[in-house]
């Protein structure tokens, strides 16, 4: 991994609680971390990808937003951390998420999408994700996911338990939910 630059820790409040806030730079990419005062010995860790659509613009075709607002809550009461990993649309970026959604207007699901668009289903790789915990000297964790890619990708952290997110979907999701359930393995 190449250099990482690390910011000050500064106070967040949220509409959820007050967090601590710490930025990580890698090359172009600025990560986040958030996390309460108290970090036991095996916190409760949320890995989330960014999502415009669904973090910031409260989009209703996936459950980005939802999830993150979950973990927000769930850690602002037992504590734990999240961290927010810059890989929007599963790492195709911006232009290709937005390319993606046109695609899927005219019938095609999120992972046809991406083919179509010379992409992998899901392009995000989780190597920042041990080396932040490695930073905070967390070596287990109980990891708030759906996602069994991010289960598997944390080899050298020990996962003591799954926390899932339970979100209801909607008309625009309900799609988009079974694709990850069906194709990508999502435990949903």
């Amino acid at each position: 991994m190449r250099h990482i630059d690390i910011s000050q820790v500064a106070k967040l409040p949220t509409i959820y609680g007050t967090f601590n806030i710490q930025a990580f730079k890698e090359g172009h990419r600025e990560h986040l971390v958030i996390y309460t005062d108290i970090l036991n010995d095996n916190p409760i860790i949320r890995v989330h990808s960014e999502c415009l659509t669904g973090d910031a613009l409260a989009s209703k075709k996936c459950d980005c937003g939802e999830q993150l607002a979950f973990a927000q809550e769930l850690i602002a009461k037992k504590g734990g951390m999240i961290i927010y990993l810059r890989q929007e649309g599963r790492d195709i970026g911006l232009l290709g998420k937005v390319n993606a959604y046109a695609l899927q207007d005219k019938g095609l699901d999120t992972i046809q999408a991406n083919h179509q668009l010379g992409f992998k289903a899901d392009e995000r790789t989780y190597e920042m994700v041990e080396y932040i915990l490695g930073y905070y000297g967390i070596e287990e964790i109980q990891l708030l996911t759906n996602n069994p890619k991010k289960i598997e990708s944390l080899k050298n952290i020990k996962i003591t338990k799954r926390i899932p997110i339970v979100i209801d979907s909607n008309d625009y999701n309900r799609e988009y939910l079974e694709v990850k359930k069906e194709q990508m393995g999502h435990l949903l």
